[in-house]
């Protein structure tokens, strides 16, 4: 796990500006929440956390994002490099339907080109599986496809194919939004679990979550049609019941957004 710090984010697609200077430390070892209502930029911030924002024809961005020290959009680092670090597990579970649960698991490993032994990578698919609380629902048929698993195990198995490369961060942008509230409460246990090994930096519309989950908040707003700023950031516990800005209060009070 490694500490996250973004220094004066600030974002564009083509003309429109969505954030401006943002700056946040997400803490080694600690699950973050970003909570906002829609449009203030909070997806936006978490992919260019992980070099994704780049991906979008149209965007730029300004600032810095910096892995223990290591700024990740310096010239000399690779995005592969960035992108192994930093996993993602995105709000709609998205295994690849016809890889079986363990081709699953693997595939990140592929993609960065890691080399590992038969058993090198049945150890690291019983690893990440476990540490995604999957294990034990699919040891028998780790062949079938991961297709067809229920949608909280399909994101359980997308958890586990991030863990697979070893990432130091784990993005997770409403990974519980598709889910049931069962299904909910596995991934929100095995982010408790996982905080101990990896930085958790999560988006989330539902504030019982994040005062749930995270030890950390930051409250992102947009007004009147300017970029998304952090209006407020903290420990979660004071976040929810002190909070210092107004609109703070009036957002987790559910007050509007």
């Amino acid at each position: 796990m490694a500490e996250l710090q973004a220094r004066s984010i600030s974002a564009w697609f083509g003309s429109h500006q969505v954030l401006d200077r943002v700056s946040l430390t997400m803490p080694a070892g600690q699950v973050t929440a970003l909570i906002g209502p829609s449009g203030c930029g909070k997806s936006t911030f978490l992919r260019i956390l992980n070099r994704m924002h780049e991906l979008v024809p149209s965007a730029a961005m300004a600032g810095e994002v910096m892995l223990e020290g290591h700024d990740i959009y310096e010239a000399s680092r690779r995005v592969t490099e960035a992108r192994r670090d930093i996993g993602m597990v995105f709000q709609k579970p998205n295994p690849f339907p016809a890889m079986s649960i363990r081709e699953n698991v693997l595939a990140g490993l592929r993609l960065t080109g890691v080399k590992a032994s038969k058993a090198t990578k049945d150890d690291l698919v019983e690893e990440s599986l476990i540490k995604a609380g999957l294990w034990r629902e699919v040891k028998d048929r780790l062949s079938a496809p991961g297709g067809g698993l229920s949608g909280g195990q399909q994101q359980r198995l997308c958890i586990a194919r991030s863990l697979a490369v070893r990432p130091r961060v784990l993005l997770m942008d409403e990974p519980c939004s598709a889910l049931d509230p069962t299904s909910t409460r596995v991934i929100e246990d095995t982010m408790a679990e996982l905080m101990h090994e990896v930085t958790i930096v999560i988006v989330t519309h539902n504030m019982q979550q994040a005062a749930r989950v995270s030890q950390r908040c930051a409250f992102f707003l947009a007004e009147q049609g300017a970029p998304g700023v952090i209006v407020e950031h903290g420990e979660t516990g004071s976040m929810f019941t002190a909070p210092r800005d107004e609109r703070t209060a009036a957002y987790v009070a559910g007050r509007f957004g």
